[in-house]
Formats: C-alpha cells, sequence, structure tokens
C-alpha cells in the first residue's frame, strides 16, 4: 500500500476529510472534524487507527505490527506497522472499524447530515 491509494480510501468514507492540525508531516483523516486515522505524510511507516479497547489488545497480542497508540491513549488507539507483516486489506478494515467508532460517536445532527 501506498499513501496516494491510503489517502484515497480513507477520503472515499462519507464525510472524510483531511487536515494536518499538529504539524505539517502529520496528516489526519477526520470525519465531523473528529480524528479516525493519521500518518506521518513524509515516512508513511505506519497509522494510528482508533479501536475498540478489547479489540485493540487482542490485535497487539496476534500481530507483532500493531502496538499501543503513539501518543495517543493507548486504550482506545493503536499504531499499526505498514511494515509488510499486516496484510493491506486487514489494515484497510481496521480502518473501517476506527471510522465506523468515530461516526458512532458523532451527535445525530451530525450523522444526519453525512448521510445525505
Amino acid at each position: 500500500m501506498d499513501i496516494v491509494f491510503f489517502r484515497k480510501y480513507c477520503l472515499a468514507k462519507p464525510g472524510a476529510t483531511e487536515d494536518t492540525p499538529f504539524d505539517e508531516d502529520t496528516l489526519c483523516s477526520k470525519v465531523g472534524g473528529k480524528i479516525f486515522a493519521i500518518i506521518d505524510i513524509l515516512k508513511f511507516e505506519s497509522v494510528n487507527l482508533k479501536c475498540d479497547p478489547e479489540l485493540a489488545q487482542e490485535l497487539r497480542e496476534r500481530y507483532e505490527g500493531v502496538k499501543p497508540g503513539y501518543h495517543m491513549n493507548k486504550k482506545h488507539w493503536n499504531t499499526v506497522s505498514f511494515d509488510g507483516s499486516i496484510p493491506d486489506p486487514l489494515i484497510l478494515e481496521w480502518v473501517d472499524h476506527s471510522y465506523e467508532l468515530i461516526l458512532q460517536s458523532l451527535p445525530k445532527k451530525i450523522k444526519e447530515a453525512l448521510k445525505q
């Protein structure tokens, strides 16, 4: 997977946007103004993804390329490596999971607006 594909995948989600709120190298994919994926634009070595806490722990135990979220709440975020140890389709499933978690946390009014 490359950064162009990854960005297009994230932006194809309903209501998805991206920006660099922290610094010029850290790209955040968002829905409803809330982050669901964070990557380093220059390195593209890993992605931070929100995850159900029980699943997050399970994934860390199962995959060496999944670590507690770097600079994030370790209970709810994983850092997933793009080192080839995890198949791309599986990483994309986790992107979907992160997006859905954020989407479900949004106020009803915002969710309704995204459906239009």
